[in-house]
């Protein structure tokens, strides 16, 4: 048995609730392999399975209702930050919009299952308004349905696990030497799309006070707001004049932008 088997074992499900209350907070740790590991140990009778299980939802829970609280109070300038974190910065917060808009409480009990949605989902359900009680009902329903999978999953693999922990045990540090290049490969790639995407956008970007100098000096830029439905909803404020595109659908209104104004874009 591996380490992180053995460790299981010893220490049972505080380890389990550490591990996914850090994950949820944000924190890059391997919950769903811990999470299955910990259901083949359950499954050789070394640690307690329900208790897993519940730790891991009561866990799952605290983080998610932190996050929630904090994108009630803070709207999405919790959002931009996790951005700023994210190594997919284009797209983290746009995406999870689109969702939620689409599959409404859906998106709560199947965040955990979709990469990228998990950190995201609970500030955003605070920053458009969602009831507490309600987003802690659907939450607690989807973290048992990801853990009680979880869990499953690695009780019903509990043999493969084993023979896999004892292929890598045997390879040693040649099994870790390749995942931790096969992991050094991916971030790199993510890394040079964030660092190309900033690039452009500060390259891209004016400043408030640039566009304001623009409107009281005569010039008259055509000011497109792309923000989504769901930003639109908690913040109500809008610039002058702006022309509200769906961003969804935007062919049918950009087909006629005037050729010879400035075009400024903004966005949440």
């Amino acid at each position: 048995m591996s380490d992180l088997a053995a460790a299981l074992g010893h220490y049972g499900v505080g380890l389990v609730f550490v591990n996914v209350l850090l994950t949820q907070l944000g924190a890059p740790l391997p919950a769903v392999p811990v999470m299955i590991v910990a259901g083949a140990v359950a499954a050789g009778g070394h640690m307690s399975g329900w208790q897993a299980f519940a730790v891991a939802v009561i866990a799952s829970s605290i983080a998610d209702a932190l996050w929630y609280a904090a994108g009630r109070r803070y709207g999405h300038r919790v959002l931009a930050a996790l951005c700023r974190m994210s190594l997919s910065p284009a797209s983290c917060v746009r995406q999870t919009e689109r969702v939620f808009l689409r599959y409404g409480l859906g998106t709560v009990v199947i965040a955990k299952f979709v990469p990228g949605l998990a950190t995201i989902t609970p500030p955003l359900a605070g920053a458009i308004g969602l009831r507490p009680a309600t987003f802690l009902v659907f939450n607690a329903v989807g973290a048992a349905l990801w853990a009680g999978g979880s869990l499953l999953a690695g009780w019903l693999l509990a043999d493969q696990i084993d023979a896999a922990i004892a292929w890598m045990a045997h390879m040693g540090g040649y099994a870790i030497a390749v995942l931790a290049l096969l992991l050094a490969v991916y971030m790199s790639v993510k890394w040079f799309e964030r660092h190309r995407f900033l690039a452009q956008l500060r390259a891209a970007r004016i400043a408030v006070a640039e566009l304001h100098a623009m409107i009281e000096g005569g010039e008259q830029p055509l000011i497109l707001d792309v923000r989504s439905a769901a930003a639109l909803g908690v913040d109500r404020g809008r610039i002058p004049r702006a022309v509200l595109i769906d961003p969804d659908a935007p062919d049918a209104a950009l087909g006629d932008l005037p050729r010879d104004r400035d075009i400024i874009v903004y966005c949440s």
